[in-house]
């Protein structure tokens, strides 16, 4: 009985009343009812941060899958995968599309279809959440405009010049490009509620600090160490044996600038150490 007083009144924190808890039961039940997200599991990344970019910008395959449920009879393959390359690089290939338009008239119609598409998109992407979970997941400059157009009201018609006028002045104003960028980021983010990195982030390939600072910007994410990993925590806890197969293994696969550029760590003494060694035998 005393376990059980010591966790309520833990609880009672956060929840001091009645409502509070009720509330806060309702919302979790509704939750359970809603679809299930979908998770992905990554292995094996040893240091491939383009890979790895990639696949966490397309969400393993899922953004183009979405794309197809959404307009398949909409748009043209060749029109879809050109949605799926500003989803997942939007400033890049916005870019090259705007340049390759003269017409100012001709790139403010792309402009305008393009955040159309996005819109109507988001909206499948982000129909499996609360509109707390999406929110939260918005970039903050963008939060209030792509609220307004995500969560739209499709029974009042009477609204839609009010939905036209935003999509309108966004442009006016040069910020449609922004507001691409950040809706991509949000279904890039939420294509995939959680993710499993399933070991081995290091060794081999030539970046794997950029794939940490990349995970580290995931909201929902958990890490199984593998063996790979466990040898370079080892090497920067200090132990003698383990840096020496840290260094070996990036001489190995031509690594040993991440050591350098990466950590800051120099290799002068090491190349001192070879020349001598050299020298001996």
């Amino acid at each position: 009985m005393n376990h059980n007083l010591k966790y309520l009144e833990l609880l009672s924190q956060n929840f001091p009343d009645v409502a509070s808890v009720t509330t806060e039961i309702i919302n979790l039940e509704a939750i359970m009812a809603l679809p299930k997200a979908t998770e992905h599991f990554l292995s094996d990344l040893h240091g491939e941060y383009d890979a790895v970019s990639h696949v966490l910008r397309n969400g393993s395959g899922n953004i183009k899958e979405k794309i197809r449920e959404v307009f398949q009879n909409q748009l043209t393959k060749e029109e879809m995968n050109r949605l799926a390359t500003i989803i997942y690089y939007p400033e890049r290939k916005l870019q090259l599309i705007l340049r390759e338009m003269v017409d100012p008239i001709q790139q403010k119609q792309f402009l305008r279809q393009t955040i159309a598409q996005l819109v109507e998109l988001g909206q499948f992407v982000v129909s499996k959440y609360t509109r707390s979970k999406v929110r939260k997941a918005m970039p903050q400059d963008m939060a209030y405009i792509m609220e307004e157009l995500l969560f739209k009201d499709s029974i009042l018609t009477n609204k839609e010049n009010y939905y036209r006028d935003i999509i309108e002045n966004v442009i006016q104003l040069n910020a449609s490009q922004r507001l691409i960028s950040a809706f991509s980021e949000l279904i890039q983010e939420l294509v995939v509620d959680h993710i499993h990195i399933l070991g081995d982030i290091y060794d081999r390939g030539p970046a794997p600090d950029k794939i940490i600072d990349l995970l580290m910007q995931k909201k929902s994410l958990d890490i199984q160490w593998g063996n790979h990993d466990i040898i370079w925590m080892g090497a920067a806890s200090g132990s003698k044996v383990l840096m020496a197969n840290v260094l070996r293994i990036c001489a190995r696969y031509d690594n040993l600038e991440i050591i350098e550029d990466a950590y800051g760590i120099s290799l002068r003494p090491l190349m001192t150490f070879a020349e001598k060694s050299i020298c001996l035998f």
